[in-house]
């Protein structure tokens, strides 16, 4: 990882080649928004638990998921550097597609832990997807076109929760299947018409002392800028991942909502992302730039975080929705000054890294999250707020706004 490179001119993109890797992530996301809904009820089956006590397991479901993509995220980086994007892409489709199979036919919480820690393992299918679009595309198009991927995840989180809502009332199982069936589909789909992004001369030779957490942090620490940009990204996600760790919960606690309300809640979150990423931030990066537009992205989800701890009313949800939203820009703004940042043969690498950041995250923010919930909603907490998480998130992002200034004043006068 070269600080401050200047990447040459990418080549012309592949007919069709950013839908393709469009709709990979799009089917990706449909099949995780797919199980969100049905996963609180099928932990209270298979345990026999409250509704606190299966925010508990879901948490740790969570860490085992985010523990393997922490240790294994760099080595598919590297992987896809010295093979190739679409080989690793494809291997990670394949075993998302078991992984759905054990958990609707798991019997026991058991089963449910091992497909989890098989998906993380091989879940790279953002990241790999991420370098694939670095791929192909000029410097000052990365943002914009990470923020494309941005938005095809959020599509799929229009599409895959409202399924994954109204399949589960037929059964908790179901939506698993349904989603073991969409990432087989990928994998098809990817198997035939996916073209290869990284050229054999712009591979470079995998090396185990790259490959892994320890090897990836020697790497970005050789840039101060990236270095800071990088904390940044870890509080961001940190506080991000509230959303995925007790939404759930945190709605079916505070509003009594059905598995069809919690589906369309975060289908009209998926709405507000994709309008945002695939479209809002086209209009914001060459009026703001990356920089500004970050920034701006960080100020958004601090107020829509704090909003939402306080809710007591459904409808809040939804005003506050399209601030939420514009929150989504910062992940490909942030991932894009950072991009700008690397050479061409280390794109996947730093893919890896962003995925183990990302995992070390989701190790710790499902565990913090979900027992602040347990605690504070608890029949025996001394202060009834569910929300409390939510208001954590909101600090922990204002906290993240300090090594994001330290990393824009470590940039060069031009």
């Amino acid at each position: 990882m070269t600080a401050n490179a200047t990447p040459p001119p990418s080549p012309s993109p592949r007919p069709h080649a950013v839908a393709f890797v469009f709709v990979t992530v799009l089917i990706d996301a449909m099949g995780i928004g797919i199980i969100i809904p049905v996963t609180p009820d099928l932990i209270k089956e298979l345990a026999d638990l409250p509704i606190s006590g299966a925010a508990l397991w879901g948490g740790y479901l969570s860490f085992i998921y985010a523990l393997m993509q922490f240790a294994f995220a760099p080595v598919l980086g590297n992987l896809s550097d010295r093979f190739g994007r679409r080989p690793v892409l494809l291997v990670s489709l394949a075993a998302l597609t078991v992984d759905y199979l054990i958990m609707g036919l798991a019997p026991t919480l058991v089963l449910l832990f091992v497909g989890r820690l098989l998906a993380g393992i091989a879940g790279a299918t953002h990241s790999t997807a991420n370098a694939y679009m670095a791929d192909i595309s000029a410097p000052s198009e990365r943002a914009k076109n990470f923020g494309l991927l941005g938005a095809a995840f959020g599509v799929g989180f229009i599409i895959g929760p409202v399924v994954g809502g109204v399949v589960g009332e037929i059964g908790t199982r179901a939506p698993f299947f349904a989603a073991a069936g969409l990432a087989a589909a990928n994998f098809l789909y990817g198997a035939v018409v996916l073209p290869e992004t990284l050229p054999a001369d712009k591979r470079r030779v995998f090396a185990w002392r790259r490959a892994n957490p320890l090897g990836v942090a020697r790497q970005i620490a050789k840039s101060p800028t990236v270095t800071w940009f990088f904390a940044a990204y870890f509080l961001f996600t940190l506080a991000h991942f509230v959303y995925a760790a007790i939404w759930a919960y945190y709605a079916k606690e505070v509003f009594s909502w059905s598995n069809a309300e919690v589906g369309l809640s975060l289908a009209a979150v998926g709405v507000g992302f994709a309008v945002v990423q695939g479209w809002l931030i086209r209009y914001m990066l060459p009026r703001w730039g990356e920089a500004r537009t970050t920034l701006a992205g960080f100020i958004f989800s601090i107020i829509g975080l704090v909003a939402v701890s306080f809710a007591t009313e459904g409808w809040v949800i939804y005003l506050f929705i399209p601030v939420m939203a514009l929150g989504a820009v910062v992940t490909p703004a942030l991932i894009a000054l950072m991009a700008n940042r690397v050479s061409d043969d280390a794109q996947g690498e730093l893919q890896g890294a962003l995925t183990s950041v990302a995992g070390i995250t989701l190790i710790l923010s499902p565990l913090i999250m979900t027992q602040l919930f347990a605690f504070f909603s608890g029949p025996e907490t001394p202060i009834y707020f569910p929300g409390a998480p939510f208001l954590v998130a909101a600090i922990l992002m204002l906290a993240a706004l300090v090594p994001f200034g330290l990393g824009l004043r470590r940039e060069p006068r031009k």
